[in-house]
């Protein structure tokens, strides 16, 4: 917290002193202090982007190249060999249009699960508000988004899938994602400082993660009572509507698509509780990172 009170009285006027205080409660967000640091976090987005891109050859090409790679072995593996329904759909703009929400979710998680440790040198010299850091690694992620979105629209020309009028819910599903990847994000930083054992756990948890994900397939080979389980993950109705949004019903029915707007709830509600749960494990860490980092 911070007080600020008049110590003494200078020749140019009165001195203002500010002390810069741990917080002495879970409820002691300070969401207003991360507001007038805006400016700040636009800063530290752009300062990623560009370190990110600096003395590469294809430069943003890797934002292309990257996922491609993944939906051409997926296309060929579960595809071709599998068999795997896609409801209609050629398989490789099927497993793109996932593609893109869980590149997104699984770079945005990596970044900001280590942004407080490769940040050190920022954090014990001066304060400023910590949130600012995941968050600013999470919005860095949306650049490649926007690139692979390009992509995909010249997809849908080549494989002549028209746009819907559910494109409109797209901006819905990309909150949720970024909700998500803020949720999760939160709590990785603030236990990277602590336990450097997250480091090396991040890789394992995208790679589980992304086949616990109807990346590859539809949520809607998920039946019974999994199914309710299997909808506790954010992702999973992120993908889903994802796919709903941009290819829209498919040739054999809207069920083919996977997306089932019953499952979508239970992805909500647990991604409100991780970005709120988050949140409130960061702001009480915060105290100790200067310290521990």
């Amino acid at each position: 917290m911070q007080t600020e009170y008049e110590a003494a009285t200078g020749p140019l006027g009165p001195i203002q002193w500010t002390v810069i205080e741990p917080t002495r409660a879970w409820a002691a967000l300070r969401l207003g202090e991360l507001w007038r640091a805006r400016e700040l976090v636009f800063f530290l987005t752009w300062r990623d982007v560009k370190v990110r891109y600096k003395q590469t050859a294809i430069g943003a090409g890797w934002a292309v190249l990257q996922p491609l790679i993944t939906v051409a072995i997926f296309t060929l593996i579960f595809g071709r060999v599998a068999h795997l329904p896609s409801g209609g759909r050629p398989y490789l703009i099927f497993v793109f249009a996932a593609m893109l929400p869980w590149s997104y979710f699984a770079y945005s998680i990596t970044q900001s699960g280590k942004s407080l440790v490769d940040n050190e040198k920022l954090i014990t010299k001066v304060y400023f508000p910590r949130l600012a850091l995941p968050i600013a690694a999470t919005l860095t992620g949306l650049v490649d988004f926007a690139v692979g979105c390009g992509v995909f629209a010249v997809m849908m020309v080549i494989f002549g899938v028209a746009p819907t009028w559910r494109l409109l819910l797209l901006p819905c599903f990309l909150l949720m994602a970024i909700a998500a990847a803020l949720g999760v994000g939160f709590w990785l930083s603030g236990m990277n400082v602590r336990y450097r054992d997250v480091k090396y756990v991040l890789p394992f948890l995208t790679q589980i993660w992304l086949f616990a994900s109807p990346v590859a397939y539809t949520a809607g080979v998920v039946k019974g009572k999994l199914a309710l389980v299997y909808a506790l993950n954010p992702m999973a109705g992120v993908i889903d509507g994802f796919r709903w949004a941009l290819l829209g019903p498919a040739p054999h029915g809207s069920a083919a698509t996977g997306f089932n707007p019953a499952m979508l709830i239970p992805s909500i509600l647990v991604t409100i509780a991780l970005l709120a749960g988050g949140v409130f494990y960061f702001k009480h860490m915060d105290k100790v990172f200067a310290d521990v980092i």
